[in-house]
Order: C-alpha cells, then structure tokens, then sequence
C-alpha cells in the first residue's frame, strides 16, 4: 500500500519516478493562459487568510460545497471568511474521486508544508498556520508565483483594459514576466443587444472616437489589438461554445452592425455572420503580428438564470456542452490557411467526445513551418484532472504527436493553482512510464526525458517567443 501524497504519487514506476525528477520536476512554469489579477501582481498584493488567496472565486470549489449541501451564506455570501474556510474543511472529506481532493492536498503541501488532511478535526489549526504564513513578505503575491518557478504568466484582459498595472509591472526588474493576453468575447457577442451597445460605447471613450459604423468598429478594436501588441501582448484567446464559420458579404455585415446600433434585435443567421466575420478580423491580425490564438471550445455557460441573477456569470453554474464543432472549424481554419493568414492556433476542448476530432482536425493545417503550429490544447476546465488529462494525451498520442505539446496551464483565478503544472507532469511520466515497463517504448530514458522536458517547458518557451 502507497502513502497518500507521497514523493511518488502518480508514479507508479521507477522509470516514471526518474523521468519526473530528472526531466520534469525542476522545470519552470510557463503560464500562458490564466484569469489571474493583474493589480494583484503589480501590487504584489497579500492576503490576510486562506479564503481570501484559495475560496474566494473558485466555482469548483463552490459546486463542491453546493452538491454537499453547503449554505450560499458561506460560499458567496456575506459569512466571514473563516466561517467560509470551516465550511469548505467540512466538505474536502466528501471530495475523494474528485480532483479537488487531490489539488486541496497538494496545494497546502507545496506551499504551505502542511501534510495533514484538512477535516473539521484540522480546519482551526490550518487556518490559523496559514493565516500566520501569508503574513510573511515570502508570501505575498509575487513570493507565491516565485515559489513556484514561475516565468510568464499570461493574464485574460478585454480589449478596452487600460493595461496600467501590466505597464506598471514591466516597469520593474522581475524575475518573472506577466503579460496581456486579448479577449475580445463581449465586443462579439451580439446575443445581448443592449449589453453589446453599452460595450461598444465604452469602446468609444477608450478610443476617443464616435462608433457609427462597422468598419470605424474594426478600427477601433484594432487600434486596441495595437496597443495590447505595444505592451507586449501576443497571443489572443476566446471562450466560445463552437467555432462561427458562416458566410458573410462587408455589406451584410455593416447592415447587421446598424441594426445593432439602432437598438433592433437581428436575426439569428445575422448573428452568426456578425460573430464569424469578427472571428476572421480577429484572426487576420493575430497572424499579421505573429501572435497565438487561443480558441476555449464547448462551455455551456449559465445554465442556472435564477443563480444568474444572484451572482452573475463564472460562479459556477457551467457545464460541458454538446455542440457541433468539426464542420465550422474546419472551415474557419481553412478559410485563413487560404490566404496564409492562420496565425499559431491552441484548441482547447472541453466536451471529451469531441478530442478525437480535434486531434485529428489540428493536423489538416500543421504546414511544416512551424513545429506543432496547430496544437490541442491540454485538457481544460471540467477536464484537468486524471482522468480528462490521460484521455488528452493519448488521443492527442495516437493522432498527432504529443511529444510537440506546448504543456500545461492553470486556467485559474487563484494564485495557489500552479501545482497543476506538477499534477500534469506527474501524470505524464507516469504514462511514458507504463509504456516503457510494458516494453511498448523503448527504454531511453535519455530521449524520453528529453520529450517530457520539451513538453513540461521548452516546446512553450520556443512555440510563444515570450
């Protein structure tokens, strides 16, 4: 019988053991996609308990305490945040089998050295242990992101941002970067007209420029592509649940975009149109300016509209989708590799019966020029954890070439995430491990760690140029 949590855990080799702690441990964290706080970071902001750095916006923990009959009082409500804290110590126990155990576990061990389980039996303790830690200067924002090795993290910031604490941050000697990333999902989402509309008129102040038409709308994104690119910005990302890939004339297009400004409603086709013809735009100049973009793929988001309406959106009432990807995908990706404007492209799925199709859709468009120029992106969101990481991995094995992954990422919005990129690699040698204990690989371990290394650090380092 294993100890839990040990220096082993997930390996269940000794060559997986030797490929983790010679190839894949020591590595630095290259974070190119998160939701972390740029003003936290600049600030190098502390936190004054557990709650404030580990429960306050993490919706997987919420549906946690949810599904165990957890109060909205201690979760988003007005509780104190130790009361949170005890709640949530209450509900760990009845997390085994769910990721959240096992990140809850490895999380206070790698930042704070504390191997107890966390129970109502160890919950004051804990807290109060970790209360006196982040206290310390070590334990600041920037102490938190340094304890993990960390070299760039990339925020999630709309395109009307004003970037002030990125500029803030760059104007200091770090020994780690943060950079912009664009995401540009409201100035599309034309499914709510009015809130498009009051988006668009704070694009106007941003932009110093009345908004009356489509191509003065383009432009005035453009110059916020430009001005993200001049603070060191260069990849993009997307949350969208499929890819838009319909048909469109300009003409159509500034027509859907006046009845968008007149406050009318448009039609669904029309909608489409708009949303794929801001797809392309977007796109064409990522590649203009040799960026990445990144395509989030499958969430069917906001199920609950009563809990809507309470907490708004990203607070836990998403779920995996079932929408129709391959056909539009196919024709987006195609319609840019036409004209040789398909810039580097990360497709993240989150629907699992969709990763074969994605795995084989990214190699209709690898070129040659660059290597792994059409990545699937590693397993995201309702999927990063044992189970969703493995089946990634190896549809991305069978179909591709997994050894050209640009690695893990947190996708979080808490700063004590980053043992992710551990639990990804810990992962990955254990199945290179398997593979060459049953004399399916040979046993190299050289030139296997030399894929592991790749893919825990260096295929990143080389594919972003950060």
């Amino acid at each position: 019988m294993k100890n839990f949590l040990d220096d082993n855990f997930l390996l269940n080799s000794k060559t997986a053991q030797d490929l983790y702690n010679q190839y894949a441990k020591n590595q630095p964290i290259i974070d190119y996609h998160n939701h972390l706080i740029p003003e936290q970071i600049a600030n190098n902001s502390r936190f004054e308990n557990i709650t404030q750095v580990w429960l306050n916006g993490d919706h997987y923990k919420w549906r946690a305490m949810r599904a165990n009959g957890v109060d909205e009082k201690y979760i988003t409500g007005d509780a104190t945040d130790k009361e949170k804290f005890l709640k949530w110590a209450e509900t760990v126990p009845y997390t085994m089998r769910n990721p959240l155990y096992h990140w809850t576990h490895l999380e206070l061990q790698r930042y704070f050295g504390i191997t107890e389980l966390l129970s109502p039996e160890t919950a004051e303790k804990i807290y109060d242990q970790t209360a006196e830690l982040l206290a310390t200067p070590e334990y600041s924002v920037r102490g938190l992101l340094k304890r993990m090795n960390v070299e760039v993290v990339c925020t999630t910031d709309d395109p009307i941002d004003s970037l002030e604490y990125h500029q803030q941050f760059a104007r200091e000697d770090e020994s780690f970067k943060m950079l912009p990333a664009f995401r540009p999902d409201k100035a599309m989402n034309a499914d709510d007209i009015p809130a498009l509309n009051a988006y668009i008129s704070k694009l106007e102040k941003v932009a110093g420029s009345n908004i009356e038409t489509y191509e003065g709308y383009l432009a005035a994104l453009k110059a916020r592509h430009d001005f993200f690119a001049e603070n060191g910005c260069s990849v993009s990302d997307h949350g969208l649940e499929q890819i838009y890939a319909e048909d469109y004339t300009q003409d159509e297009i500034a027509q859907v975009f006046q009845k968008i400004r007149s406050g009318d409603q448009i039609t669904y086709t029309e909608n489409l149109k708009f949303k794929s013809a801001m797809l392309i735009a977007f796109a064409r100049w990522d590649h203009e300016k040799g960026w990445v973009q990144q395509f989030h793929l499958g969430a069917l988001r906001n199920n609950n509209e009563r809990m809507l309406r309470i907490n708004g959106p990203d607070t836990g009432y998403d779920s995996i989708g079932d929408f129709s990807q391959a056909r539009s995908l196919s024709k987006f990706l195609n319609k840019l590799d036409s004209t040789d404007q398909l810039a580097k492209t990360i497709l993240y799925n989150l629907n699992p019966a969709d990763n074969e199709l994605i795995a084989t859709m990214i190699g209709n468009f690898n070129d040659g020029k660059i290597k792994g120029k059409i990545q699937f992106g590693s397993a995201w969101w309702f999927l990063d954890q044992k189970d969703g990481m493995t089946k990634q991995i190896n549809a991305l094995s069978n179909m591709g070439l997994i050894s050209g992954l640009v690695g893990m990422l947190t996708d979080s919005r808490s700063f004590l995430s980053f043992p992710r990129h551990e639990y990804f690699r810990r992962l990955l040698c254990d199945i290179f491990g398997e593979d060459v204990q049953k004399g399916e690989l040979p046993n190299d371990l050289e030139w296997i760690g030399k894929i592991i290394s790749d893919i825990s650090y260096h295929n990143a380092k080389n594919y972003f140029n950060f």
